[in-house]
């Protein structure tokens, strides 16, 4: 196995996710409120996209940025402000909404803790994963799955390809940025959300750090987000690249993880209508493509049975599958002999029959007190020592300070708990999503009786 500095530089990222006891409603703007340039549009053609929209788009006084031929959609910037108008009156154009950037994921507080360590052995914090123990990863290696051949595209912020425990697991050639002026392995502050999610999914099996699910799958990055923001534009054609086959210019994943999401109007008013509407058409296509997609299902501790007017987005979107989180409730206390309820729901998961498909280890923080706990070091060495609530949170390669390539953060949230279903699902894709799509139809059935639809 691969061995890197013995020197780990470990940071402690608390994220103590939003909780309430209603619904926290995405707070969408247009382009104009980060830039002075042209407005970007989300197009969608009444079928396929070609010259005669590109046409359109062009004597509106656009230009087109994306397109997507398969499903009509594009993306479009223009300074004429009635660009919209115009492109539609065309015919070629059947909609154009003003794109929206929103923040998908909204960390409310962070703490760091920053110390050295030795790593003289195997995977330095496996003790502390006690998420691969909740779903039996070990049993899956032992039988020889551990997901090589298999590619994961990872719509998110940036990831930090550099990091020790994910260098020779990213496709660059085919890691991409849809969000202008940066690359896909560049973002903000030490944390650094994309790499966390792609680490719990694939962290490399070379004896330091943590290990993924999968550690033998292979990621992409998809860049949509930045600091935690991006426009709805940017998430969409995220999912219709990965989606696509590499010989049809695509990312040519298997499986797409999104680990972002927030709540919309159904209809009407920012982030309703025409977008949301979309992001599930782009869900559906990568479906029908035998690419299954997992979205994180929200950290609201909001009832999705009894949303009214209202979505996740985009784990209630077409025919993806929503994740919601579970966790222990110390872990850490008198180690090994601590917590082991993990199916136990977080205390901030979004819930409900109608939107959820599938639980998770996502983790918790709501250990009372501040008491110290300690969990050994794999093979040797100083403890892990940290307050016990925090280890009951998933560990996992973040961003780091400087040049380090060995940095490793806790952290709790259904954006945990997506990474983990992305992985397991890499051991047996096929079937999964053969079963998705089986209890898609009968969902679809049953509504259609009820309704009188003739099918």
């Amino acid at each position: 196995m691969k061995r890197a500095s013995p020197v780990l530089r470990l940071v402690l990222l608390v994220t103590s996710i939003f909780i309430c006891s209603g619904f926290t409603i995405a707070a969408a703007q247009n382009k104009q409120g980060f830039d002075s340039g042209p407005e970007q549009y989300v197009l969608q053609a009444l079928g396929t996209w070609g010259a005669a929209q590109d046409q359109a788009v062009q004597n509106a006084g656009g230009i087109v940025v994306y397109r997507h031929e398969a499903t009509g959609i594009a993306l479009a910037t223009s300074a004429n402000n009635r660009f919209a108008q115009q492109v539609k009156r065309s015919g070629a154009v059947a909609q154009a909404s003003l794109d929206e950037i929103v923040e998908w994921q909204k960390p409310q507080r962070e703490a760091e803790i920053e110390e050295e360590a030795v790593t003289p052995g195997d995977e330095t914090f496996i003790n502390s994963q006690w998420n691969l123990v909740a779903i039996e990863a070990a049993g899956a290696w032992a039988a020889g799955f551990t997901g090589h051949g298999v590619r994961v595209a990872v719509l998110d912020g940036g990831i930090y390809n550099s990091h020790v425990d994910l260098d020779a697991q990213i496709d660059v050639a085919k890691s991409v940025s849809f969000v202008p002026g940066f690359s896909y392995n560049q973002d903000t502050g030490n944390f650094w959300h994309g790499t966390h999610v792609a680490g719990i999914v694939a962290a490399e099996d070379n004896a330091i750090g943590t290990v993924g699910v999968a550690p033998g799958a292979t990621i992409i990055g998809v860049k949509v987000l930045h600091n935690g923001s991006g426009s709805f534009g940017q998430v969409i054609a995220g999912i219709l690249y990965a989606a696509d086959p590499i010989a049809a210019g695509g990312a040519g994943a298997d499986i797409i993880n999104m680990s972002l999401g927030a709540l919309f109007p159904r209809g009407g008013g920012p982030g309703g209508g025409q977008l949301v509407a979309a992001i599930a058409k782009a869900v559906n296509y990568a479906t029908e493509r035998n690419v299954l997609v997992v979205s994180a299902a929200g950290n609201a501790a909001a009832d999705l049975d009894h949303s009214g007017s209202f979505i996740q987005v985009p784990a209630q979107s077409g025919s993806g599958i929503a994740v919601s989180a579970t966790g222990p409730l110390g872990y850490g206390v008198n180690w090994p002999n601590g917590a082991t309820d993990y199916r136990r729901p977080a205390s901030y998961t979004n819930y409900g029959n109608s939107a959820i498909w599938v639980a998770a280890p996502g983790g918790d923080f709501v250990l009372p007190g501040e008491d110290l706990c300690a969990i050994p070091r794999c093979c040797g060495g100083p403890a892990v020592v940290f307050p016990c609530w925090v280890h009951d949170m998933v560990p996992s390669p973040i961003r780091g300070r400087g040049a380090s390539v060995s940095t490793y953060g806790w952290t709790a949230g259904t954006s945990m708990a997506t990474p983990v279903v992305a992985g397991a699902a890499v051991f047996c894709s096929a079937l999964i999503l053969f079963k998705h799509r089986e209890n898609i139809a009968r969902l679809r059935a049953g509504t259609e009786r009820r309704l009188g639809v003739k099918t």
